[in-house]
């Protein structure tokens, strides 16, 4: 048996489930517990950003209910869910709040580009698994905050796609089929797995084996992950995305946890180098932070809301690596996560 095989082993006998803590009687390691917002979490400055980012990323929105025609990648429905997780943070649901109706139309761009095999994907994207894992997530939030009855079968025909083309080590890669995987892509649908889940859709315990057992694999003796089983060294982004995912699978302590967070938190801001792949790497990072518990989140939120504010455009856009729209739905996602409205970021 493999030392890593030996270690998924352990997790699975000390929880006595699969690692991914999808049932509620399941005991997970260490679950920290839920609580309310500190007062010293959210601050007026914050709030005045947030909602010039709302206001904006509202402003900018296609007329189909579409994002990302400012970026290179035109139409897409990853970065549409995204933008949508945005406007719920802050308590904006499809048709109720401000901007409801924003909600609604980013719905109705993933809707209308769910094809008969469950792949949500617009004419336009590359890397279709990449945006399909985002709108699932969307999709699955939706309904977890809403239970429109309508959203329920999308929802499930986009989880059997994941299900159907995991490849043999467990993850998931671009394009959909049974081919080769990468830890990024493969993060991304176990999210949208686990929120799937979280609202009541079957997912088969041997995927999620599977997947965790392939983030496992992919984790690197300094703690940090790389890209791909054969090859890459440890790098932020995808290393906070592998703590991330273990931890949405119920594993909240143990060696690899620990030894993850070590290595992420050697990358709290501010950061004279670069970091690269920052809203992407920030997303999952803060995720990671806010699950670990006080210890860590205390010292990682302060820092990267702060970073974040100086980031933030006059306009009220931060401009991401894959446009302005990404760049301003990943930092409202990440500074809004204090409120705890999204079913996917509560403990």
């Amino acid at each position: 048996m493999s030392k890593r095989r030996h270690q998924y082993s352990t997790i699975v006998a000390i929880t006595g489930t699969c690692a991914f803590a999808f049932t509620s009687s399941a005991r997970a390691m260490d679950k920290p517990k839920s609580a309310a917002p500190a007062p010293s979490e959210i601050t007026p400055t914050q709030q005045v950003a947030v909602q010039k980012g709302l206001r904006w990323l509202a402003e900018n929105q296609a007329p189909d209910g579409s994002y990302g025609s400012l970026s290179h990648y035109g139409p897409h429905v990853g970065i549409t869910g995204l933008a949508g997780l945005a406007f719920l943070g802050d308590g904006h649901t499809p048709g109720r709040g401000k901007y409801g109706k924003n909600v609604a139309r980013c719905l109705d761009f993933v809707l209308a580009h769910s094809g008969e095999s469950g792949l949500l994907a617009a004419e336009t994207s590359h890397g279709p698994m990449y945006g399909h894992g985002f709108a699932t997530l969307f999709l699955a939030e939706v309904y977890g905050m809403t239970n429109r009855p309508e959203l329920r079968e999308m929802l499930r025909k986009a989880v059997r796609l994941i299900a159907n083309t995991q490849n043999d080590d467990g993850g998931w890669r671009y394009q959909p089929v049974r081919a080769d995987a990468d830890l990024s892509v493969t993060v991304c649908q176990i999210m949208a797995l686990r929120a799937a889940r979280n609202t009541g859709i079957y997912v088969d315990k041997a995927i999620v084996d599977q997947a965790i057992e392939y983030v496992l694999n992919s984790q690197n003796p300094d703690g940090g992950f790389r890209y791909m089983l054969s090859s890459g060294g440890s790098a932020f982004a995808r290393s906070a995305a592998g703590v991330a995912a273990m931890q949405y699978a119920g594993v909240y302590g143990g060696d690899s946890v620990e030894r993850g967070l070590e290595y992420v938190s050697s990358f709290a801001p501010p950061r004279e180098r670069t970091v690269g792949h920052f809203f992407y790497g920030h997303y999952y990072a803060a995720q990671a932070m806010f699950l670990a518990g006080d210890e860590y989140w205390i010292v990682w939120w302060p820092a990267i809301r702060d970073e974040l504010l100086t980031k933030q455009s006059p306009e009220g856009l931060w401009r991401g690596q894959a446009g302005p729209e990404y760049g301003t739905a990943m930092a409202l996602i990440i500074l809004q996560m204090p409120n705890r409205l999204l079913p996917i970021f509560q403990k």
